[in-house]
């Protein structure tokens, strides 16, 4: 961590007043998390069957064979498009699509496939696509963060409107338990992620891989042949694994991304403590818990992209996803093209730098022309 942490730049007093600001964020984000996770970890009921998916999911993973871990979609998954109206927060976009499809998802834990089936809205995926009259062109897919689902949000986040009017189709992503794919019943955004332990996050991560899988399909069947993929968060990190999945991707472009959620988690307040409490009343080590993390982690597999294919953006002052997290990510893609802004994990100071930063990456690799 010595060598990584010299990689990181100083950035000065007014990284460190972001920072401040971002650890107020961050335990707030860590009390939804602990409020979904808490009637799980607390229930001794549960406690041999979160054991039994520890084990269950660090034998799948202990291989580490991509190949068996994240089996393709089936080809003949049907997409569902629907025209929209114009959007308000994105007036000059021109065609806007909704697309559905049922997921083809299958849980890999037979123990876990009836509680999991029990949310029969995470089995539908949903995604916005704006696309121009005159494609098919080069398509960003974009994944949100934790909660942070709603497209408007992530349209001005990502500055979407800006891609397209660079000549770029985008597809904005809704990952599971959040947004549509949410409980009806379910008190916050994104609650069903954490809220039947840690097997059922496992299955969430390899079950998003799986669908953006399916809208990589439907892309390709409809004539895109460069596609891309970038994300905040929790999107980052499903970006950078499915850059360890899926070599039809051009570039990828995990944005303040968290990646290597074992040790992150054990840090934020409250939800550090609870897990901690957790997994020893369950009797799981940390070297177990370690391992069934591994499971989904981008930092556990190679990429399949050529070095110069890959971008990592991270914030100096994000408290979050620490910037070291964006390091790990770094120095295990072989240090490709890196760009650090001087910005919490919201607040994206020097957005429009990164953003001329991410313009030319496009244009360096062939993705679109700039």
């Amino acid at each position: 961590m010595n060598d990584l942490t010299s990689a990181i730049p100083d950035g000065g007093i007014s990284v460190r007043a972001v920072a401040l600001m971002d650890i107020g964020l961050r335990t707030a984000v860590a009390s939804l998390v602990t409020a979904s996770a808490a009637p799980m970890a607390l229930s001794r009921s549960s406690r041999s069957g979160e054991k039994a998916a520890i084990d269950f999911y660090a034998t799948l993973g202990a291989g580490a064979d991509v190949a068996s871990i994240f089996t393709p979609p089936p080809p003949d998954v049907e997409v569902r498009a629907r025209r929209m109206g114009r959007l308000a927060w994105a007036p000059r976009v021109g065609h806007v699509d909704s697309l559905t499809f049922k997921s083809p998802y299958q849980v890999r834990n037979p123990a876990l496939r009836r509680s999991y089936a029990a949310h029969p809205r995470n089995a539908i995926a949903r995604a916005q696509h704006w696309r121009h009259d005159d494609g098919p062109r080069p398509t960003i897919i974009v994944l949100h963060g934790f909660a942070g689902s709603p497209y408007w949000f992530n349209s001005t986040f990502f500055s979407l409107p800006w891609f397209y009017g660079h000549g770029c189709d985008v597809v904005l992503f809704t990952l599971p338990f959040h947004g549509g794919r949410g409980d009806v019943t379910a008190p916050f955004n994104g609650y069903g992620l954490f809220a039947e332990g840690l097997g059922h996050f496992a299955e969430a991560m390899l079950q998003s891989v799986c669908d953006l899988r399916v809208i990589v399909d439907y892309l390709n069947a409809n004539g895109v042949d460069h596609v891309g993929m970038t994300g905040l968060s929790l999107g980052g990190y499903v970006t950078a694994l499915m850059a360890a999945v899926e070599p039809r991707l051009h570039v990828a472009i995990p944005n303040a991304a968290v990646t290597d959620l074992a040790s992150l988690m054990d840090d934020w307040f409250p939800a550090g403590a609870l897990l901690r409490r957790g997994l020893q009343q369950a009797g799981i080590s940390q070297p177990e818990y370690r391992a069934a993390m591994g499971l989904h982690s981008p930092l556990r597999y190679p990429p399949v992209l050529a070095r110069d294919r890959l971008f990592v953006i991270g914030g100096l002052g994000d408290r979050l996803a620490p910037p070291e997290q964006s390091a790990l990510l770094w120095e295990h893609w072989g240090r490709p093209r890196i760009h650090w802004y001087p910005g919490g994990h919201i607040l994206h100071i020097g957005r429009a730098r990164y953003l001329r930063e991410v313009g030319r990456f496009l244009k360096d690799t062939g993705f679109s022309p700039g």
